[in-house]
């Protein structure tokens, strides 16, 4: 019989500590390690815990990238997790956090992204967003961290219901993608989706519009998860599920914290498609920049 590689004996033993672990954990609290599944190079990347926390280290090196997806998937909810980037020299690496369904046509592809493109040591990151819908996107906003997202973890949410695609960062609201006009606006409202994380090497584009590249004398790349909470969706009293909703209803006004949303765009916000007008020097501004 064949030895195992060492990164696959790592892989077993901590599979084993986690195992031990939730022998003793409360009933009440979930492992990451039971809500997905990793679903790309799982032979170097691993769970481990960090005192009462299971921790998933997701890990790029010259040969591969890694990610994992959750194992349900869900229409509408909350999705909060908790991610440490990658420290040091992160050029040209990309860790990601987004919502997709499984195995459609393109044509019909929604996607909801969050892609943390690293730099070079000292530089911040850079947090790139987008919303696709009918597998159309092109709807990228860039926002620039207040604070280094390597030395501890943060959380970073995605709120989204059939009126509000809501990115939120350690409780602060930085992008909010409104369904205002059911039917006549690309929204994602109707197919499940999961939840991924990945971390991948994308040097051509990443960092400084791909002038700096991955530098793999610093691999292995490891970036942090933990902490996942996936809150479902909540109608109004009497009304079925999120979707059946009335058009008048502002249930999913609340909570909404429109003046926080105003001051974290000023002060962070680098790039908008709906203000890019070179981009659209030919063309008019999608529909939803001018018809809110």
């Amino acid at each position: 019989m064949a030895s195992l590689p060492p990164s696959c004996m790592r892989c077993m033993l901590v599979v084993a500590l986690l195992v031990m672990a939730m022998v003793t954990r409360p009933a009440a609290a979930k492992l990451l390690f039971d809500q997905v599944e990793l679903t790309w190079g799982e032979y170097h990347s691993f769970f481990y815990m960090d005192g009462d926390e299971d921790t998933l280290a997701l890990c790029l090196d010259e040969a591969n990238g890694s990610g994992f997806a959750s194992k349900e998937s869900y229409l509408f909810g909350r999705f909060d997790i908790d991610i440490k980037l990658v420290a040091n020299n992160s050029a040209g690496t990309v860790t990601t956090l987004y919502l997709m369904p499984e195995d459609v046509p393109w044509e019909y592809h929604d996607e909801v992204d969050l892609e943390f493109l690293g730099n070079v040591t000292g530089e911040p990151y850079t947090l790139h967003t987008n919303v696709l819908a009918n597998g159309k996107g092109g709807r990228e906003q860039q926002f620039r961290l207040w604070f280094d997202p390597t030395e501890d973890f943060h959380t970073y949410s995605i709120v989204w219901n059939p009126k509000h695609i809501t990115i939120l960062v350690d409780g602060v609201p930085i992008r909010d993608y409104k369904n205002d006009k059911p039917g006549k606006k690309p929204f994602p409202t109707w197919q499940h989706m999961r939840l991924h994380g990945t971390i991948w090497n994308a040097d051509q584009w990443a960092t400084q519009g791909g002038r700096i590249k991955t530098d793999w004398t610093q691999a292995p790349f490891f970036a942090y998860y933990r902490n996942l909470r996936v809150t479902p969706c909540v109608p109004s009293a009497g009304v079925p599920w999120c979707g059946a909703e009335p058009a008048e209803s502002t249930r999913f006004e609340e909570g909404m914290d429109a003046a926080a949303l105003q001051r974290s765009r000023d002060k962070h916000l680098l790039y908008d498609y709906c203000r890019d007008l070179k981009r659209y020097k030919d063309t008019e501004l999608p529909k939803e920049c001018t018809q809110g």
